[in-house]
């Protein structure tokens, strides 16, 4: 009876995490949900999840109850140096749920005196994986406890597995929405250059074609007028159809700013430095800081000339766009002066990064963008 009363809440402790796997669509909310079900139902007191991305970088991305020892200095023994569980992750050797011997994490707690410990010495790892692709470890501990049976770690195993394959679900839903928003957009840019952009041409072409028919100066200089406008309203639509399709982006961002600082009648001076590829979402978003940068010195520097500098380190990445126009008055103590350049602000504080404005009246604009790759 006792097997079974096991077995039973096993499938249960299964069917409660299934559940909340199949409910997530945020992978941060989903492993702080799932973990800390996981330690209820298996009366576990403490446990964390490592995410580890290809280049062996490490984040904790999950815990639940850790000992003092472990959160001091806001969990830094946590999100720094080695440990077995991530050298056997590393190296190939951690394909299943295993016991660890002892965690070295504790271990230096314990020495450096930074905290109560719980009396925990040694925990259960286990890799989050969908097929052969893998995310992470799972680890889970209890005071005393320095083995796990093989019937608990199988448990932990389905779990992970679970985990990894929730994982990899949110992964093709987010590049699947990625995907349709740019169908979208290049099914509206299309559109415009159907219909709006033919249209204001033929304006442009009819206002032309009137002015050579009349000798009136008056109707002359209405239909000059009606050109200049339809112009200007030509120009600006072929801006926000880059804006919708940045053409060109496949070929990197240097390549994608040029054209489109060529569009809007800029001359962009270039310094590239240690560039090859960049994440997409990266690239992406520089992409829009760029293109608002642009637009502001088209529309107020009053200079046509602008500086363009982008670098990469193995750590960060930098772009920085210079004009030698108009300027405004502007210093750091003050707030962003438009909604345009916090926008831009505000995109690079979603990717964790530095933004830095300078702007002198008479002398020109500069922004600074720096991102970080991890």
């Amino acid at each position: 009876m006792r097997g079974k009363d096991n077995r039973i809440h096993e499938l249960n402790t299964l069917k409660t995490i299934a559940e909340k796997l199949n409910e997530a669509t945020d992978v941060g909310e989903m492993l702080s949900d799932v973990l800390r079900e996981l330690l209820h139902v298996t009366e576990l007191p403490t446990g964390w999840i490592f995410l580890i991305d290809e280049k062996g970088q490490y984040e904790l991305a999950a815990d639940y109850a850790l000992p003092a020892g472990l959160t001091w200095e806001q969990k830094k023994p946590m999100c720094q140096g080695g440990c077995w569980c991530l050298d056997r992750y590393q190296d190939g050797r951690l394909k299943k749920a295993v016991n660890i011997i002892t965690c070295k994490r504790i271990e230096e707690a314990i020495e450096q005196k930074w905290g109560d410990t719980m009396e925990i010495t040694h925990h259960a790892t286990v890799p989050l994986r969908a097929g052969n692709e893998k995310f992470g470890v799972l680890n889970v501990a209890s005071p005393h406890k320095k083995k796990f049976t093989d019937e608990e770690l199988a448990l932990l195993e389905s779990v992970a597995f679970q985990i990894g394959t929730a994982m990899k679900r949110i992964q093709l839903v987010e590049k699947e929405r990625s995907h349709a928003l740019t169908e979208e957009r290049n099914r509206l840019a299309q559109d415009l250059h159907d219909s709006v952009n033919q249209l204001l041409f033929s304006i442009m072409l009819t206002a032309r074609g009137t002015k050579e028919m009349t000798e009136q100066e008056d109707v002359k200089e209405m239909l000059t007028y009606m050109q200049e406008l339809s112009q200007e309203a030509l120009t600006e639509m072929k801006g926000l159809i880059w804006q919708l399709r940045p053409q060109g982006l496949e070929n990197g961002i240097t390549a994608a700013l040029f054209n489109y600082a060529n569009v809007l009648g800029l001359k962009m001076a270039c310094n590239i430095e240690g560039v090859c590829t960049l994440p997409n979402h990266i690239e992406e978003e520089l992409w829009r800081i760029g293109q608002e940068a642009l637009n502001n010195c088209k529309k107020h520097a009053e200079t046509n000339e602008i500086s363009f500098e982008l670098s990469k380190t193995e750590s960060t990445v930098m772009m920085a766009i210079k004009d030698n126009g108009r300027g405004f008055q502007y210093d750091e103590s003050h707030s962003i002066p438009s909604l345009g350049l916090k926008g831009m602000r505000e995109r690079v504080i979603r990717l964790k990064g530095n933004f830095s404005l300078q702007s002198t009246l008479g002398v020109g604009t500069k922004i600074e963008i720096i991102i970080p790759l991890k």
